[in-house]
């Protein structure tokens, strides 16, 4: 078993400043989309399930969940820039800011629902893919797999409890 932080020095000046640069894209993107798209009127008027959680809970969730992201982010780079899991990394932090817009500007739940579920398993496919090369960035998803996968079962009930 290969782990990337016995093939790379993370300690180095580079690499820190790579990942002062992961964070402030990971957090400031994911920052901007959550400010253009807060939940409104609409998103209000929604009937919601039991289990919907209270909307002050949405920040600091996903401020500490895009840190674990940026991490696990950077450290597949550093370890393997044009590697499958650094494309199956781009390609979850890609649906990932797109759910918002689809969500609450397009005020679409099926449109939302099509882009969550491929994220959910970019998300897995990126947490197998590590495990065997760098089980530290793998872990740093297990969080972020199980509130994605939470936000799809909402996704879901929305879905079902307003059409």
């Amino acid at each position: 078993m290969t782990h990337a932080s016995s093939q790379i020095d993370i300690k180095q000046p580079r690499a820190l400043v790579t990942l002062m640069v992961f964070l402030v894209v990971v957090i400031g993107v994911g920052a901007i989309i959550g400010t253009q798209t807060a939940p409104g009127a609409w998103y209000a008027g929604l009937e919601k399930p039991r289990f919907n959680p209270p909307n002050w809970i949405f920040g600091p969730v996903w401020f500490t969940l895009y840190v674990l992201i940026a991490i696990a982010g950077w450290r597949t780079f550093l370890a393997a820039p044009l590697s499958a899991g650094m494309g199956l990394w781009a390609a979850q932090m890609l649906l990932n800011w797109v759910w918002s817009p689809a969500f609450f500007a397009a005020e679409s739940l099926w449109l939302a629902m099509a882009i969550i579920v491929p994220m959910l398993a970019t998300i897995l496919a990126f947490f197998v893919n590590r495990w065997g090369r760098d089980r530290t960035s793998a872990l740093f998803f297990l969080p972020y797999a199980a509130w994605v996968g939470f936000a799809t079962l909402l996704n879901a009930s929305l879905i079902v409890l307003n059409t």
